[in-house]
């Protein structure tokens, strides 16, 4: 499957058309559009992980025509601590921190 078939999957999935992708991505609406006027032989790395961090695939399955089937990245981050009791504050702060995390992924 090629790289525009898959980005023109991801997009579907998503709902959205290439200037939505550009504003959300981060990358360029020039080079998206590139993609389709242009082709796609000489996607730059740091192209592809935007767009991997965006649709939360890997950059195998993007950058790869062999790979097919979507490879999603991890999503859940689970810890176990046995004995331990959470307050109602460190609860707040560890949803805090997981929100700063995850707002570091649109920059």
């Amino acid at each position: 499957m090629s790289f525009l078939t898959k980005l023109d999957g991801l997009m579907n999935d998503r709902n959205i058309n290439k200037s939505q992708l550009s504003k959300e991505s981060g990358v360029p609406y020039t080079t998206i559009d590139g993609f389709y006027k242009k082709g796609t032989e000489n996607i730059k790395l740091s192209t592809l992980k935007k767009l991997a961090q965006y649709f939360g695939c890997s950059l195998d399955y993007l950058a790869d025509d062999d790979i097919p089937e979507r490879t999603q990245t991890i999503e859940t981050i689970a810890a176990h601590h046995e004995g331990e009791e959470w307050t109602d504050e460190e609860l707040d702060e560890i949803e805090e921190f997981k929100k700063f995390v995850l707002s570091k992924r649109n920059k």
